[in-house]
């Protein structure tokens, strides 16, 4: 085997073509969200550490409406090919175009609950629908 792990090595057109045909249709998904969030100029959720401001983009896997302590929360799964992260919307029961498969930039302050990572209340930006 080569010291250069397979990711890292330049591909021609013929090797591109044929990992595509190879890859399961999750694994380009991911690939197809990573490259995004570079194009965006936004933060991977995998690099993400706790108490650091940061802005993420990715596709919204899950909404759920869940209350915390008493007070009614929107719940959502945001992945965006490295890891998966929570943003919760405190005080909220819905907010309109908030919903599952659809993409988001989100923005604040990364914490930690339950060994996960998660947004509470981010500033939040809906990516257009005619890009998928």
């Amino acid at each position: 085997m080569s010291a250069v792990p397979r990711s890292e090595k330049p591909a021609g057109r013929f090797r591109r073509m044929l990992d595509r045909l190879s890859s399961s249709q999750e694994d380009l998904e991911s690939e197809e969200l990573r490259e995004d969030a570079a194009t965006a100029g936004c933060t991977r959720i995998g690099d993400c550490q706790d108490r650091e401001i940061v802005t993420v983009t990715g596709t919204l896997r899950t909404v759920t409406q869940r209350p915390r302590a008493g007070v009614p929360a929107l719940e959502a799964e945001l992945f965006d090919g490295t890891a998966a992260l929570d943003v919760v919307w405190l005080g909220r029961r819905s907010i309109t175009g908030i919903e599952p498969g659809r993409k988001l930039i989100a923005s604040g302050r990364i914490a930690m609950s339950r060994g996960r990572r998660v947004l509470f209340n981010p500033k939040y930006e809906l990516r257009p629908l005619g890009r998928e």
